[in-house]
């Protein structure tokens, strides 16, 4: 019998675009199917025809709900799939909440593109549509963790709690006995609401992430945001915090209601601008309410604090615009966390060029996005065909991030009940990739790879 192929179609040399394809010839199995982000180069991957006809597809199992793992569904359904998707029950939900958005984005930027006459293209179109999101949604097949799923004949997945955000799964995929676990993104052992990472399976071989791989996380420093907030509200400006929805956004609200109820900060108020960003707060209400077995124990005081939020909610796009120029000081929580698209980048335009206001960063920014660029220090950033001045105080505040870090993944490989023949190393920076992939080489003494993308490797 022949040995599975393993094809490294995304997150290979990048930290998005997750996609991993297992062939054993009777079958074909894709783990993740995740957009391209970040820079234009990249990007323009995910209107490149896909490697094997979707219609060849059996499965499709996704890790978790974030855009970079689950975003390219709608267009793999547009062109032809029609099998299930496997991902966790909560994973399911946010799915649902996250890709309605996506289309929604991709049909608003190409209608704005076509518009106002910046596009490239003539006419710019969407990648996909709110109707191709629609015939995706009922593909979802919600699986308990730790519950084994036969895909095919010889085909067998199973997943378990992964910490990154509510939902979140590694994948462990058994194809014709040999064992591939995928770690997807990786929690952390501090996560306000989550428990940590459940250990690994045993496995052949382990594709793991790497967007901290050559990186520690800060210890946490509380007095960053405090005074980025009292310096921007003591000078009449607006505190703007790009977050994404799912997830980052309820870490954010529960630490500045932290922040408030001790005085640290001034009580101003608080607009979470993203409709996506409500929709999601709501499934993890849902989780605290039922008492999900992915959240901490010690959860009352989360609970208690999520039930007292003060937040100011919008929905609508008229009051959206009146953000723009806020006619007081606030705060102002918008997606998406790395400015790529959404109403965060409308928010931006009208205020990075005053000097009063501030942007708040509150994760990893990857290259090419306008979150990095601002991290980076850019003077100017570029928006719907435009360049603006960042004259606004930019704050980067690490700690709200909910990926392992490099001692933090190491300490998880180093959990599995034997060494497996070979890790690869994947969704990171090229840097990245490769310190974690020397480390461990060094500190474990296992056979580490970084897969090249489009590199197919034999399982077994």
């Amino acid at each position: 019998m022949s040995s599975p192929v393993l094809t490294f179609l995304g997150a290979a040399g990048a930290v998005t675009g997750s996609k991993f394809l297992i062939d054993d010839q009777s079958s074909r199995t894709l783990v993740d199917a995740g957009l391209y982000q970040g820079l234009a180069e990249l990007r323009r991957r995910n209107w490149e025809p896909f490697p094997t006809r979707p219609a060849d597809l059996d499965a499709v199992v996704i890790s978790h709900a974030h855009l970079d793992h689950c975003g390219m569904l709608p267009r793999l359904v547009k062109e032809g799939f029609d099998g299930p998707v496997i991902c966790s029950p909560e994973t399911a939900e946010l799915v649902e909440i996250v890709l309605r958005d996506s289309a929604h984005l991709q049909e608003e930027d190409a209608r704005q593109a076509n518009a106002g006459g910046y596009s490239k293209h003539r006419p710019a179109l969407p990648l996909y549509d709110l109707e191709d999101v629609e015939r995706t949604l009922p593909m979802l097949q919600p699986t308990d963790f730790a519950t084994a799923v036969d895909l095919a004949p010889d085909v067998r997945v199973v997943l378990r709690p992964a910490g990154h955000i509510l939902g979140s799964s590694t994948v462990l995929v058994e194809t014709s006995g040999r064992r591939t676990l995928f770690s997807g993104d990786l929690g952390r052992g501090v996560h306000p609401i989550l428990r940590a990472p459940d250990d690994p399976p045993a496995a052949d071989a382990i594709v793991v992430e790497s967007t901290y791989g050559d990186r520690h996380h800060p210890a946490p420093d509380p007095t960053v945001l405090a005074g980025a907030v009292r310096r921007t509200i003591g000078r009449g400006g607006t505190v703007l915090v790009p977050a994404f929805a799912v997830d980052r956004t309820e870490l954010v609200l529960l630490e500045l209601r932290r922040l408030m109820l001790a005085g640290e900060v001034p009580r101003v108020p608080i607009y979470l601008d993203s409709p996506m960003a409500l929709r999601a707060l709501k499934v993890y209400r849902a989780a605290l309410d039922s008492g999900s077995p992915q959240l901490r124990s010690d959860l009352e005081e989360v609970r208690a604090a999520l039930d007292a939020l003060e937040v100011i909610g919008v929905a609508d796009a008229a009051g959206s615009m009146r953000l723009n120029r806020p006619d007081q000081p606030c705060i102002v929580i918008s997606a998406s966390g790395m400015a790529t698209g959404g109403r965060v980048v409308h928010h931006l335009a009208h205020q990075l060029p005053d000097p009063r206001n501030t942007v708040v960063l509150t994760g990893y920014q990857a290259v090419g996005t306008r979150g990095r660029q601002l991290l980076d220090g850019v003077r100017e950033l570029k928006m719907h065909g435009r360049y603006v001045p960042v004259r606004a105080e930019v704050v980067d505040v690490p700690t709200f991030s909910v990926h392992a870090d490099a001692d933090e993944v190491l300490g998880w490989l180093a959990r599995s009940p034997e060494p497996p023949k070979v890790v690869y190393v994947v969704h990171g920076e090229p840097s990245g990739s490769a310190a974690l992939a020397r480390r461990i080489r060094d500190e474990l003494g296992w056979t580490a790879v970084v897969p090249r993308l489009d590199e197919r490797v034999l399982l077994g």
